[in-house]
């Protein structure tokens, strides 16, 4: 019985990728603190980047990209985090707010890897009781090779403000995380890699003179940004810990992974020796009987580089956990236990040292037995020197360590009696038992002499007699979650199985299911696959995996890695692992970085081999599923052997079989050769058998049409279970090289359908059908085979009774046999039709210009040149346009061949030159099907469009049509593609279209006709992405079309085109002569550009090229911008077919050193000025002779309705009165109220609707915007921001267009906002009365407008104020720039000392008032604040009592006001700042007045500043509260010298006293000394 073989060679896992993560950080809000300077630190992995900070504020606005990283291995490591740091400066580091942390595993798992405009919520693991800290608004994009990101269009700001309801969180998680420990225990390891090499051990003995363990191993632990380490365990192979690290992070986290790590702790090379990732999905159940992360206490398996320990070690990087092991490490007992905290209890901060206790180590006997069959498809490379294969389950069987034994009793731990322990015997040894009868494991083949299968493989001459090897371990027996896993796999299994039966069946069904509903069910399915593989995956092996090595002489060369689970047996069918006890064929790789690459893809060995796994005890039935007919051959003859596995099988019964291989075709191989195509060739083995195809040259898509006949070959086994079960045949396709060796283009699997000789060959299962098999090269797919295999059982009689072979007569192919009558398709005759238009973007080949091509078509062997291009510079297209073939194709159309397209440049002296190909692989599109004229089409054509166009005069807003411009019309437009869905918008402008990709994807490539077919040259890259590669392939486009319909023609076919013969079945098609276009390029605006200089900013402009002509806006560039707004046109004069290709590149512009290129995309015109779809210049929605929305195309819409009839053989259309048109049988109505041109809006109305046509009807494109990416060829597949921009085209000869529509941007408009501060209330009072001990607040007010801190005001200070009322009759004045579209102020300004020019930035309105305590001597004092958003602030309440905290915490339920509708507003507002718990309290109330004026009326009523003239404010009514006024100053220096400095004015005084007292004694000594000296 055997198992599926896996046809993918490579690895998927420790795949390097690169990846580019942008964190944008938008805006902070509710930061924690007072008056605070806040800047944002982004780190990823291991960078850190700053934004610009912030002054006094805790909404701070940045708009800031900070950071691209690329990064190479698997992106659930790397983890980003924001951190909200506040003064910052040189000296000091500042005061960390609050971090957010996520690693980039989780963004990348959303649905287009980023999260867009989303509030992330910060807190601070050192303060878990605190809450939340404040919340930054940012995006986080994750772009690895190949994703598109789509950019969602901004929604309208309020939705964003919402916080709550777009927190930066995956689904599910609940937005209020709560903090939990996660307490993991390490209790020891087992089983670490001996590092005593012979020579470090004998140093270490001289000098210390005992030989110890050389490791001294610790665990570190890295999860969500924290390490923690246990101790170091020195000099120890089996190291006990009983340690615990605890780790408090908030739950759910949004870091998926914990990297548990084993190092050698040393002082010089401190190595990981082994690494472990604990994924927290996999231990935990969010369902509602869902629980904790939960592990263990378990052994988790290591596995890293090979165990024979070197000092430089080329496989560290496996240990460090990147790719894939290649041999077991260590394990180590753990486990995991997940505690939610609850904040409000005192003894949460208790310590981390706890106590924990040891595990119990009981582990049950396991047997694993292992037979290999057979071994073949070794690579030549690895020499003939003797071979054997080596199984280890985890250390039992491996040559290098000792092996361990049973454990000696159920306390003590495994290797104990080291000393005691019988050597390890090999294979071959004859001593198989060991005193007590217990039976010594096997875990080597013996070695044996490989022999030559032919130029690339040897095989082991094994034939009869199988070596065996068995292994008996011990471990904990957790068989139960392997049993789960196994059966979870085989539910997954069948439903896969189902998938691919569901698909074959779906290809012959293909006419009667609708695409939707399959494709809905088929993708639930899929999710449903990926859930049962996700549970199957079990977190806690006990039992570590098997794995095989085959090594030569000696040497490792190669290795294969079959997880324990399985091989598991069980008495349960369903709980048995898929392998087990079956004859799986393995393939062995190389091991580590090795394995990547054209070099891993070689298969170094295929063995078929038969492995069971199971308890000591269940032993009995280890042999049944082998192929039967055998004998045991046991290691010792003796009584009480019985039990004893073998060491060999030796196979009595043989089967002989001839294998017949008939190769029909392949197509889509992979171009090994610099031409861009192969010479290829197929290699086939079975078993110790191999033959090849005959090599068929320069092609990707070869038809072999040969069947190859392998006699004599030997199967062992019986005959039934062979004909149900036989061997898998492996197909590898070679490319020829004329020297060197073959390359490899890539391999696909088989199974024979086998015929016994007592068995009839007739249908139902002969002859066998010829079907695709995918041909994989690496992990990526590399084309299809067509082909059959029968294997035939050669009976008593011979040959002579097999099937005789009956190949076609009309071929003699010398020795090489055809694929016989039967099983080759039945072919019939097809004519194919070329359409030859031209060849575009020709590159260099070998240096030399193309000059002179021509096309060559070919398929299934007979093909027909294009007529040759004179001088492909002057004019690229064909004289001839279209020419036809007839060739013999299969009737079924899923066998068609592949049509192969070649460009050759013909030189001088009649020499040809490849230029490059492309194989079209599917001709099902281009088959000629007549089309169906249903009668009844036109019958309810009739009263179908009768539908009111005019219903759309909606009563609308008054709105000022002179305000209206083309941006309110693009503005409505991108709210419309928001609510597309509530569908409520008013239609004053007649909106646009706007796509948010590029036009050709909404109308397939403009290919309803002419199709472009992009050709190849030079080598398939061997990247993952084959895309990515092409790119660099491409030399060139052919255009044109291809039909292929069978000869003898229907009639009606026939009569149909009975029009021009030449043309054959392309009618209608226009003439391909040069012809001259004006081109008018639109460009709007560029979206998320990637940022270009060092300060995270870019100076973008735009550069436009067309054939020669190449226009570079760079005066006009825009500074420091990542969304510069552009709304510029450019008009440009082409011919076609030279100029087609329209390149539109955003540029960084740099005031020193070349402009660096940002991005670009390429637009194809020609298709667009040729298709069906009208793609020159889009339809607008109606039609209007002035203003903004003026109809744009030289051809007013009744001539173009015309033409389109015309061109359709339709009548002209015939309008009717009454706002009625009639075209083909079907009549619209158009709007009646308008008086002038009443014939054009009925057109226009056609038009709209012209897909509604029958047989000629099709989407016109509309008038539009498209939104393209832009890409950069250094950063392949990686989008670098979008633009949006539309392209209108105009022929020469036609009248000309008007002038070019007025897009440039809106200029913002002046407003002047005047804010009166009239008085405060309830002020919180800060200052102690000297005298009296009252409390009072010496008030001031202060505002500004966001993003203007410089030009913040201050009213006077009402001083001594003890109920905190304060009255100021003092007004602000604030002029700013306004854009009322985007509700964003405008501000230019440098950005430092050193900027060359102004930056602009755009930034809400939104309105800072604070309340101050004046302190003379010292800082003052923050005490309340408040932000009005300009555009939406509630309303002030009528009196101070009515005004409350609600008014900032529940802005939702108050009435709201926009200021620029109402002008002028009066009332008082809250003042609030937080508290010690960071509660909001209310800490004031200020009355004021808010005006808004125009910047014309600012200008023609001036008033003043403060109480200035003009209109000057009257001067407060202020109590007299001060006492005398001779007191005040008396009053202040008393209040300074007892209360703030009083300490400091005694230190100076003493400090005083002390140097009078120095001076004196310093000038008075001298003197006394001579006195004392002289005896005076």
């Amino acid at each position: 019985n055997r198992s599926k073989p896996d046809i993918k060679i490579e690895p998927g896992a420790g795949r390097p990728m690169d990846f580019q993560i942008s964190v944008t950080v938008i805006e902070c809000r509710q930061l924690v603190g007072l008056n605070m300077d806040p800047v944002v630190c982004v780190e990823i992995g291991d960078e850190k980047k700053y934004t610009s900070m912030k002054e006094s504020t805790n909404c701070p606005y940045y708009n800031e990209v900070i950071l691209t990283v690329c990064d190479s291995y698997g992106h659930y490591s790397t983890f980003t985090s924001l951190q909200v740091i506040h003064s910052k400066n040189l000296l000091r580091s500042g005061t960390v707010v609050g971090t957010f942390k996520m690693d980039v595993g989780t963004v990348y798992s959303q649905a287009d890897h980023q999260f867009y405009h989303k509030w992330a919520i910060l807190c601070d693991p050192d303060d878990i009781t605190a809450g939340c800290k404040g919340y930054v608004k940012c995006d986080i994009a994750v772009v690895a090779k190949g994703d598109n990101i789509k950019t969602p269009h901004k929604a309208n700001e309020t939705d964003e403000d919402d916080i709550e309801g777009n927190l930066l969180l995956p689904e599910g998680v609940p937005a209020e995380r709560q903090w939990a420990r996660f307490y993991l225990k390490i209790y020891r390891a087992e089983g670490l890699p001996k590092m005593n090499t012979s020579i470090m051990a004998n140093v270490k003995k001289a000098f210390i003179g005992e030989n110890k363990d050389l490791i001294d191993p610790y665990v570190q632990v890295q999860f969500a940004g924290q390490k923690g380490k246990t101790s170091v365990q020195k000099s120890c192979y089996e190291p006990i810990w009983n340690e615990q690290i605890v780790f408090t992070e908030q739950f759910p986290p949004l870091c998926k992974r914990m990297k548990v790590q084993i190092r050698d702790s040393d002082k010089v090379n401190d190595v990981a020796l082994g690494t472990h990732f604990i994924d927290l999905r996999k231990i935990s159940n969010d369902g509602d009987k869902g629980f904790l992360p939960t592990l263990g206490p378990a052994w988790v398996n290591m596995y890293g580089s090979t165990r024979s320990y070197t000092l430089m070690d080329e496989y560290q990087d496996l240990n460090e956990g990147l790719g894939e092991g290649v041999s077991f490490r260590a394990r180590l007992l753990v486990s995991l236990a997940v505690e939610i905290l609850d904040t409000s209890s005192p003894e949460v901060m208790c310590s981390t040292e706890v106590q924990v206790e040891g595990v119990p180590n009981i582990s049950d006997e396991f047997f694993l037995f292992g037979a290999f069959l057979e071994a073949t498809m070794i690579d030549r490379k690895i020499g003939d020197k003797p071979i054997n294969f080596e199984v280890t389950i985890g250390n039992y069987g491996s040559e290098v360590d000792d092996t361990p034994t049973k454990p000696k009793s159920k306390k003590s731990k495994k290797g104990d009696g080291d000393d005691e322990e019988s050597e390890l015997i090999q294979g071959s040894s004859d001593e198989e038992v060991t005193d007590d009868g217990e039976l010594v494991s096997v875990s080597t083949t013996p070695p044996m002499k490989p022999v030559i299968t032919d130029r690339n493989y040897f095989h082991l001459p094994y034939f009869e007699r199988k070596p065996c090897i068995y292994i008996k371990s011990w471990w904990q027996d957790q068989r139960r979650r392997l049993y789960n896993a196994n059966i979870i796999d085989n539910i997954a299994d069948k439903l896969l199985f189902s998938f691919e039966n569901m698909s074959q069946q779906a290809k012959t069904m293909r006419t009667q299911v609708k695409k939707k509903t399959v494709k809905d069910k088929f993708k639930q399915a899929q999710i449903f696959l990926q859930k049962l593989r996700f549970l199957a995956d079990e977190p806690q092996h006990s039992v570590p995996d098997i794995y095989i090595w085959m090594i030569s002489n000696g040497k490792r060369i190669a290795y294969a890695r079959v997880p324990s689970k399985d091989i598991l047996y069980s008495n349960v069918e369903e709980e048995t692992g898929k392998d087990c006890g079956k004859v799986k064929t393995i393939f062995f790789k190389l091991p580590g970085k090795k394995g990547f690459g054209p070099a891993g893809w070689t298969v170094q060995a295929k063995t078929e081999m038969y492995l069971w796994l199971g308890l000591n005890r269940q032993r009995k039935d280890f042999l049944s599923g082998l192929p039967n007919g055998f004998e045991e051959n046991k290691a010792v003859k003796g009584p009480g052997m019985q039990s004893a596995p073998p060491i060999s099988l030796i196979y009595t019964m043989k089967q002989i079989f001839q294998l017949r291989v008939h190769l029909y075709q392949a197509r889509s191989l992979f171009a090994a050769d610099s031409t861009g195509l192969s010479d290829p060739f197929a290699r086939v083995f079975f078993s110790t058998h191999s033959q090849v195809t005959e090599i068929l040259n320069e092609t990707l898509c070869p038809t072999w049409d040969q069947l190859l006949v392998f006699d004599n070959v030997e199967l062992y086994g019986e005959a039934c279970e062979l004909r149900d079960d036989p061997p898998i045949i492996v197909i590898e396709i070679y490319d020829q090289d004329t020297v060197g060796k073959a390359d490899f283009m890539g391999r696909t699997f088989a199974k024979p359908i086998t015929k016994m000789s007592d068995e009839h060959y007739g249908p139902p299962r002969f002859p066998p059908q010829l079907e695709y098999y995918q041909v994989y090269r690496g992990n990526c797919t590399a084309g299809e085979m067509l082909a059959a295999f029968e294997l035939l059982q050669i009976g008593p009689g011979g040959k002579a009774d097999l099937p005789p072979i009956d190949g076609p007569t009309d071929m003699d192919r010398g020795p090489i046999l055809p694929v016989p009558i039967g099983i080759r398709p039945v072919l019939s005759k097809y004519r194919i039709e070329v359409l030859f238009w031209g060849l575009r973007d020709l590159k260099r080949v070998n240096l030399a210009q193309v000059d002179r091509p021509r096309v060559d078509i070919e398929c299934a062997g007979k093909g027909i040149q294009s007529a040759l291009i004179q001088n492909y510079k002057k004019n690229p297209n064909f004289s001839t346009l279209v020419k036809w073939f007839e060739v013999d194709l299969p009737e079924n159309e899923l066998l068609h061949p592949p049509l192969n397209i070649r460009v050759v440049d013909c030189r001088a002296f009649g020499r040809y030159t490849l230029v490059g190909s492309h194989a079209v692989t599917s001709l099902r599109k281009f088959i000629y099907r007549p089309s169906d004229k249903s009668p009844d089409d036109e019958k309810d054509g009739k009263g179908k469009k009768k539908r009111k166009k005019g219903g759309e005069e909606a009563e609308e807003e008054e709105l000022d049509e002179s305000m209206l411009d083309w941006w309110s019309k693009y503005f409505a437009s991108i709210e419309t593609l928001m609510e597309l869905l509530q569908n409520n918008y008013s239609s004053h402008s007649s909106c646009e279209q706007v796509f948010n990709r590029e036009l050709e994807n909404e109308f397939e490539h403009f290919e309803d006709w002419l199709h472009t077919f992009n050709l190849y040259r030079g080598k398939s890259g061997d990247d993952d992405e084959q895309n990515a590669s092409d790119e660099d392939r491409l030399i060139g486009k052919f255009k044109g079309s291809l039909c292929m319909y069978k000869v003898p023609m229907s009639d009606d076919m026939g009569r149909e085109m009975g029009i021009d013969s030449n043309m054959g079945m392309f009618q209608n098609i226009p003439h391909n002569d040069p012809i001259n276009i004006l081109v008018r390029v639109y460009v709007i605006r560029a979206t998320d550009l990637h940022p270009a200089d060092i300060n995270g900013k870019a100076d973008p402009y735009i550069a436009i090229k067309l054939g020669k002509t190449e226009i570079k806006d760079k005066e006009n560039y825009i500074s420091k911008q990542l969304n510069p707004v552009f709304g510029k046109s450019f008009d440009i004069e082409a011919t076609f077919p030279m100029d087609s290709s329209l390149t539109v590149s955003i540029y960084d512009w740099d005031l020193v050193g070349t402009d660096d290129l940002i991005g670009e995309t390429k637009i194809d015109l020609e298709n667009r000025y040729y298709t069906k779809h009208r793609a020159t210049c889009g339809i607008t929605a109606s039609y209007a002779i002035h203003g903004y929305n003026v109809w744009r195309d030289p051809m007013k819409p009744t001539h173009i309705l015309a033409k389109l009839c015309k061109d359709g053989k339709l009548d002209p259309p015939q309008y009717g009165p009454g706002g009625r048109v009639k075209v083909a049988n079907r009549v619209y109505t158009g709007p009646t109220e308008i008086e002038d041109e009443n014939d054009e809006h009925l057109a226009l109305a056609v038009l709209n609707h012209w897909e509604d046509m029958p047989r000629v009807g099709c989407k016109l494109v509309p008038e539009h915007v498209e939104t393209r990416p832009l890409l950069n060829p250094d950063k392949p597949g990686i989008e670098q921001g979008r633009i949006e921009m539309w392209v209108d085209m105009f022929p020469k000869d036609m009248p000309a267009p008007g002038p070019a529509l007025d897009i440039s941007p809106r200029k913002p408009k002046k407003f002047e906002l005047r804010v009166i501060i009239w008085n405060t209330d309830e002020v919180v009072l800060e200052d102690d009365d000297i005298f009296t001990g009252e409390k009072s607040s010496d008030i001031f007010v202060r505002g500004w407008l966001k993003g203007q801190q410089e030009d913040k005001q201050d009213t006077d200070v009402h001083y001594h104020s003890l109920t905190g009322e304060g009255n100021f009759n003092w007004r602000f004045i604030y002029p700013f720039d306004y854009l009322m579209a985007e509700e964003k102020i405008v501000i230019s300004k440098k950005e430092s000392m050193f900027s060359w020019d102004e930056t602009e930035y755009k930034i809400p309105a939104r309105l800072n008032i604070q309340v101050w305590d004046a302190d003379h001597f010292s800082a003052d004092d923050f005490l309340g604040a408040i932000e009005l958003d300009l555009n939406r602030f509630p309303r002030g309440a009528k009196t101070a009592k009515q005004c409350t905290i609600d008014m900032v915490l529940n802005e939702q339920e108050m009435p709201m006001v926009n200021i620029f509708k109402q002008k002028r507003i009066k009332g008082w507002w809250p003042f609030v700042a937080r508290d010690e718990n960071d509660e909001l309290e209310i800490t004031g109330k200020v009355e004021a007045e808010l005006h808004l004026m125009t910047g014309e009326e600012a200008e023609k009523s001036p008033v003043g500043e403060g109480r200035n003239e003009p209109e000057p404010l009257e001067k407060p009514n202020r109590p007299d509260t001060t006492f005398l006024w001779f007191i005040t100053p008396l009053k202040a220096i008393k209040h300074l010298v007892c209360n703030q400095y009083k300490w400091l004015v005694i230190k100076i005084v003493l400090a005083l006293l002390l140097l009078a007292i120095v001076a004196l004694f310093l000038y008075s000594m001298p003197g006394y000394m001579a006195k004392k000296l002289l005896g005076v």
